[in-house]
Order: structure tokens, then sequence, then C-alpha cells
């Protein structure tokens, strides 16, 4: 892939060479800081780096938190299994997480970032400073339609968008605890296991605050390119919750054997203690952000008076992202709500419920029992690579597409989105065919166990089928939400979340009954995903006179073609003499590892030889710093010439420098 052409509104770097634009004192030549020699690029600006490497970084960060969440399912569903302990906990868990998507990562953050970045951005071009540690009587220039903050500077914006999700978190989660009281109390014949899930409920629920804080600081944190902390804050949770449950079981002895009514008595046990430790992994999450937004500035203050117009202007930026997101998780609940309603259970007497009666009419439960624990497994399993890959691309991506979206020159807007979608099919494509390959040895290895049995292990793998194919497309999505909300545009992704909660109720519904069963859900969700990338990306395109699309095709067929080669070269060596057979821990390993190995090797090593130029952003690489700049220096002025021919070269900018993967591979490594 070419390099993109660089925007003719980049922010220029200062007359002084010896001035990073960030202000950060790393940045600095060693001559001014007193060093007798450079250290190795220090003299690179750590702004330079693509959106590619920041994407790096939190993937590898992320691929820590999501293999310590593997383990905590792996521990969890070896001691909770999938009953009705571990179905009411799931769901139970669920709500606090929803809030975190809405607030903490969706609706105030998709809203904050936009208006965060230009302010900060704008703060560097009036003076080079730092956005937060600049004069607190340096104001932003007023609102002019290009996406600022009026009246106000970066820092008092920040501390009042804080104040003011604290008030609205209070309240919801005080709102939220009279809610869940009522239920129980009034609803005195209710179901032992809908009565645990909100008892279980109503102890996570403040974790709603502690979350969505902790995610709206790491939104200020990605802001300044600082992306390390956020993407590790979920180790924490991992890890507490993978302790708990290990050190509770070896205390309470629960172990596989027992007979049922005292498994799910220590089980219960096991939860509460659980939902407890949830709280503590809360405040851990938020204390590990503190060096960071230190080091950039930011100290939280109680504030009165955060009703100003910058804050007028997010809210009002707010209301259709929180409509759209809220129709996303409304989705999800609805998801996890069906799991219950239509799953068996028992009464209070301990006697299985098949039946239920509707107008007169006898009907069976279409969901065995289980069903929330054995769908949340599966989605755990696809989204494993969402978010080491997808999710974090699309963090790193968004603060970029933000700061030059408003600019009048919208190529390299354009440029930076092309170069998102391509790196996010790189890596879709082959993680949906991937996981469907090896979801049978993957499922069996780690969760048949202790409490899941084969039985559970295939209802599993029929879900997990439906919803791998589903990666891609979400994938697209995610990168496509960011460039609507960069826009401000926030209508279009409510619109489709809106049709595509119907389609997807539309496709599941009837499809649990079938044969299907709980695997209609992950049916649903498939439609709904490709459904709503597909049309996203033909409305972007339109919306902003073309993104350009045809320049990936080329690339994107070459992806196509790599990863049928991958499919054919598993499925014959799942059907090959030497593969190896039967059942057990060691030959579901064997068979995982070999698929693994085969399917990434061809993979990589097609788009290897049909170059693929996308590979060469994701692999590190090292230059020196003065080779690096000789040639970015080259081919922005290339990229000028052919797009700008007779204007003046532009100033060297700072998000030209950020945005250009290819040229700048040694700081991205």
């Amino acid at each position: 892939m070419s390099a993109p052409p660089m925007s003719q509104q980049a922010i220029p770097i200062t007359a002084d060479k010896n001035v990073c634009p960030t202000g950060r004192q790393e940045c600095l030549p060693h001559r001014q800081t007193g060093m007798s020699s450079p250290p190795a690029d220090r003299n690179v600006c750590p702004t330079r780096r693509s959106f590619v490497g920041h994407a790096k970084l939190i993937g590898g960060l992320t691929l820590v938190s999501r293999v310590t969440g593997l383990l905590r399912e792996i521990v969890a569903g070896h001691y909770l299994g999938t009953g009705l302990v571990a179905s009411a906990f799931t769901v139970a868990f669920t709500i606090p997480n929803l809030f975190r998507k809405l607030f903490g990562e969706g609706a105030l953050s998709a809203a904050f970032i936009p208006l965060y970045a230009q302010a900060v951005k704008r703060e560097q071009e009036q003076g080079a400073q730092p956005a937060l540690t600049a004069s607190k009587n340096s104001k932003v220039l007023g609102y002019r339609g290009d996406g600022g903050v009026a009246g106000q500077s970066a820092d008092e914006f920040a501390v009042a968008s804080v104040n003011l999700l604290c008030v609205i978190l209070l309240a919801l989660t005080l709102f939220g605890e009279a809610i869940l009281i009522a239920l129980m109390w009034l609803d005195q014949a209710m179901l032992p296991d809908r009565l645990l899930t909100l008892k279980f409920t109503a102890i996570m629920l403040p974790y709603v605050l502690l979350i969505c804080g902790t995610a709206f600081l790491g939104a200020i944190l990605q802001v300044h390119k600082r992306f390390g902390a956020p993407a590790a804050a979920p180790v924490i949770l991992n890890v507490c919750h993978v302790a708990v449950v290990l050190i509770g079981a070896k205390i309470l002895h629960l172990h596989r054997g027992l007979p049922a009514a005292t498994t799910a008595a220590l089980q219960t046990r096991l939860a509460y203690a659980l939902s407890f430790f949830v709280l503590v992994a809360g405040v851990m999450q938020g204390l590990i952000l503190l060096p960071g937004l230190r080091a950039v500035g930011f100290r939280f203050r109680p504030v009165l008076h955060f009703w100003t117009p910058a804050i007028r202007k997010m809210l009002r930026l707010t209301v259709p992202v929180a409509l759209g997101a809220g129709v996303l998780q409304v989705s999800v609940l609805l998801d996890k709500g069906l799991s219950v309603v239509l799953m068996q259970g028992v009464d209070g007497a301990g006697h299985a419920v098949t039946h239920f009666s509707l107008f007169g009419h006898g009907l069976r439960y279409p969901m065995e029992m289980g069903a929330p624990a054995r769908l949340n497994l599966a989605q755990f399993l696809y989204q494993f690579p969402l978010g080491v890959f997808a999710i974090a691309l699309a963090t790193a991506i968004f603060p970029n597409l933000s700061a030059v979206a408003r600019d009048r020159d919208r190529e390299h807007f354009k440029s930076v989105l092309r170069q998102g979608i391509e790196a996010t099919l790189f890596e879709g494509l082959p993680c949906s065919i991937g996981l469907i390959l090896v979801r049978e040895p993957a499922v069996r290895l780690l969760f048949q166990h202790g409490q899941i049995g084969p039985h559970d292990a295939d209802l599993i793998c029929r879900s997990v089928l439906f919803y791998s194919a589903a990666i891609w497309a979400f994938s697209l999505q995610q990168i496509l939400n960011r460039a609507y909300y960069s826009l401000h545009d926030t209508a279009t992704p409510l619109v489709m979340s809106i049709v595509t909660l119907a389609v997807n109720l539309a496709v599941e519904v009837p499809l649990v009954w079938t044969r299907l069963g709980e695997a209609g859900m992950a049916v649903g969700t498939l439609a709904s995903f490709t459904l709503q990338a597909i049309v996203m990306l033909l409305m972007l395109d339109r919306r902003v006179g073309g993104l350009g699309l045809r320049r990936c095709v080329g690339p994107v067929c070459k992806m196509v073609i790599a990863t049928a080669l991958m499919t054919a070269a598993c499925f014959a060596a799942a059907h090959a003499p030497l593969f190896p057979r039967g059942a057990g821990r060691m030959i579901w390993a064997a068979q995982l590892g070999t698929l693994i190995l085969i399917g990434a090797t061809v993979y990589l090593g097609a788009c290897a030889l049909m170059g693929v130029d996308t590979i060469n952003h994701l692999l590190p690489r090292r230059r020196s710093a003065s080779a690096h700049d000789h040639v970015w220096a080259m081919q922005e002025g290339e990229a000028t010439a052919e797009g700008q021919a007779g204007r003046a070269n532009p100033p060297l900018s700072r998000s030209a420098m950020a945005e250009n993967p290819r040229t700048h591979r040694h700081s991205v490594g």
C-alpha cells in the first residue's frame, strides 16, 4: 500500500527544532538536556508514531488481558460450571459492563475524545505547550464548527467532564439499587436462579462507578497517546477473579464428585465472594491510571460549576451516541434476558421446570439449563481476537481520525481510514475462518473439564461456529463507528443500531425454537453485524465524497485468497494420516497447535508472497532516525506533489509524522 497523502491542515512544528510539540522532556535533543550522548531514537518525537504502532501496543497488552481473561473463564468454568449459579453470576456481571460500554467507553467518551483532541491540538498550535500543563489562564478558542470547545482550556474541560460523569453514575447506581431491592421485595415467589441473579447484581452494581470512571480517565490518556495503562487495567480484574476462585474453592473444598445440592451451595458461597471482590478489583483498576494522569498534568478536583458551553456541546453529541450505544446494550441485555427466560430451570423445591404456559398452550423451554453461561464462554472465544486486534486498532485510530476529520482537505482522513480498514480485514478475515477451523479442539481443551462435560462443550462449539463468522464484520464496524464519531455524526450509528437490533431479534427468536437452540442467538448476531458493517461502510463512502475504496480492492482480494489457502491447508492437515486423533487434553492441544501453526504460516506466507503491504506495518522495523526522517521527507514531498500540484509545500507536521506508518516503522516496532 502506498504511503497516504499528507494533510494540508497539519500542525506545523515550531520554529525551535529542539522543542517537541508535545512538550515532553524526553523528546529534547541531548544537547539541551545535558546528556553526553543521545539515546537511541531519543530525537524522534513520540507523536510521530503511527496509529498502527499504538494498536500494536494496545494489542499486545490486550493480548495479556485476554489470556488472563481466558484463564479466568477456564478456572470459573472448572469450579462453577454452567449451571444456575454460573448463569446467575454471568448475567449479573453483564449489568455493570453494559454501563461501562455505554458511558465509560461509549457515548460520553465518543463525544469527549473528538472535542478534547481538538482542544489539545489547538493549544499546541497556539504555543506548542502540553495541553494539561498549560497555564490555567490559557483559554481555547471558541467553538467555530471545527469540533473545539468554547471558553475552556483542555484541562478545565477534562475536569468538568469527569465531574459530570461521576454525578451521572452515582445517580444511576443509587437508582439501580433501589429498583433491585424493590424487585426482590415485591416478588417473594421468584424462582431461585432469578433471585440469585438480582442479589449478585445488587452487590456488583457499584462497580459501574468504578469501571466507567476508569474507562473515561483512560480516554484522557489515549488522547495523549498513552495507551498502556488503560489497556492493562483489565488484567487486574482477571487476576483478582482467578485468585478468588482458586483460593475460595480450596477453602470451601469445592471439587467434582460432590452431591448436587452440596455443589450448588458451595458454588453460591463462592460466587458471593467473587461478587464482592469485583468491587476491590475496580478500585485497583483506577489506581493504576494515576501515574499516567499525573504525567500529563491531570489532577481530579471536585467542581460545582461544570455546566459549561463545552459540556453542553459534549452532551448534545452524547445523546444520539448514548441512544445508539443504548440500543446495542439493550440488544446484549435482551440476549442475556432471553437466555435466562427461555432456559429450563428448577423451582423452589428443586424440581426441573421444562415447560411454560402461553395463552393456554404448554410450550417447552427451547434452551437447556446453563445456556447463559455457555453462551458467555462462546462469546468470550470470538471476542478474544476482537479485543487483541480489532478494538485495539479502533482505539488507537480514534484520536488520529478525530484530529484530522474537521480539516478542509479530507484526503488525510480518508487515507488513515483506508489503512485502518485494510489492517482490520487483514486480521479479521483469517480470525473468522481460523476460529471456525479450530473451535472443536479449542473449546474442549479450554473448557471441557471440572463441572463442564462433553455435552456442554458440544453446545459451546455450535455457538462458536456462528459467532466466529461475524468477527470480520464486528472488527470493521469498530473502525467505522469511530470514523462517524470523529466526523461528529452520531445519528447514523444510532439509526443503524436500531435497525440491527430489529434484525437480530427477528433472526434469533425464531431460530432458538429450531434444532439450533441457543446457537440461534449467535446466528442473529452474525446477521446483524454483517448488515451493519456493510451498510455503514457504503453510507460513509457516499458521505465523504468517496473513500477511494477501489484502492483497497487489490489488497483485500489478496487477503481473501490467502485466507482460502489457509483454509485449504488446515483442512488437508486435519485429514492427513499423521494428524492427532482421539480425545484427551494432550490430543486436543496437539490438534489446536498444529492447526494454528499451519494456518498462520500459510496465511502470512501467502500475504508476503502476494505483496500485501499491510503486513509490513504490523511487523517491527528498526531504522536510524536520520534515515527515517529522510525517507519520510521524501515521501511527503511526493504526496504533496501528486495531491496538491502547484501549491506550496506544507510545513512539517506532527500529524503527518504520526499517521505514516510506512516510513516510521522503527518507532512502532
